[in-house]
């Protein structure tokens, strides 16, 4: 059976100690246009910490002390129109304690979870801790198949991966999938298309990423 989302965070220790958003550098421009529909980009953990995994900067990710993970919340991102979006719109303000705590599983780094309100999420709604919010409703509707047993199959296209998503989750077609891979093929991200109303819509050109007959791999780790 698809599991929920939060298996994606096997063993997701939350720290016990205070935790705090460290301070977020601005690295473009300021961009506040329309928002009228939003992708929800996924990282693939095994191959975002393939090379990561000594590197102090990605522990809670990648280090395994905090837990193992597959999929994450790479973050939110709100979409004018194809190849557009708001960026950097100005905010002064910070999520709360509890929203941080309540994501640290399903983003498990404080500075992509600082970055992503601050470039983001300020651009959909003026308090983070409704973005954060939002973003774990969205993550908390997904079902997940077997990737390990996905990852094991001959001859594997973006297609199989799409439509294997897509019959898990009965509201979403495979042309609301859309997925990243590097140079090699290996699958590094799935970026999910919804419409303004927060339902699945198709991916434009931009976002859909690899042909459906294109071969991808899957990296499980070691």
């Amino acid at each position: 059976m698809p599991a929920a989302a939060q298996a994606q965070a096997y063993q997701c220790r939350v720290p016990t100690g205070p935790v705090s958003l460290p301070p977020v550098q601005r690295d473009g421009e300021v961009r506040e246009t329309p928002v009228r529909g939003y992708t929800l980009a996924l990282s693939w953990s095994p191959e975002f910490c393939r090379f990561r995994d000594d590197e102090r900067r990605h522990a809670r990710q990648c280090a395994g002390r905090a837990g193992r993970f597959a999929f994450i919340v790479h973050g939110l991102w709100p979409e004018s129109g194809p190849g557009r979006w708001p960026q950097w719109c100005p905010t002064r303000r910070q999520p709360s304690l509890d929203a941080v705590r309540q994501s640290l599983c399903m983003t498990p780094d404080l500075s992509l979870l600082a970055r992503q309100w601050q470039k983001h999420g300020a651009c959909m709604t003026p308090s983070p801790d409704a973005y954060l919010q939002v973003t774990r409703i969205l993550w908390n509707s997904l079902r997940w198949p077997d990737f390990d047993r996905l990852s094991r199959r001959d001859s594997l296209t973006a297609g199989d991966v799409r439509i294997t998503f897509a019959d898990a989750n009965p509201h979403w077609d495979a042309e609301d999938v859309g997925l990243v891979v590097n140079e090699r093929g290996w699958l590094r991200e799935m970026r999910l298309c919804y419409g303004a109303d927060f339902m699945p819509t198709a991916c434009d050109a931009g976002r859909f990423g690899p042909d459906n007959d294109d071969r991808v791999r899957i990296w499980r780790g070691l």
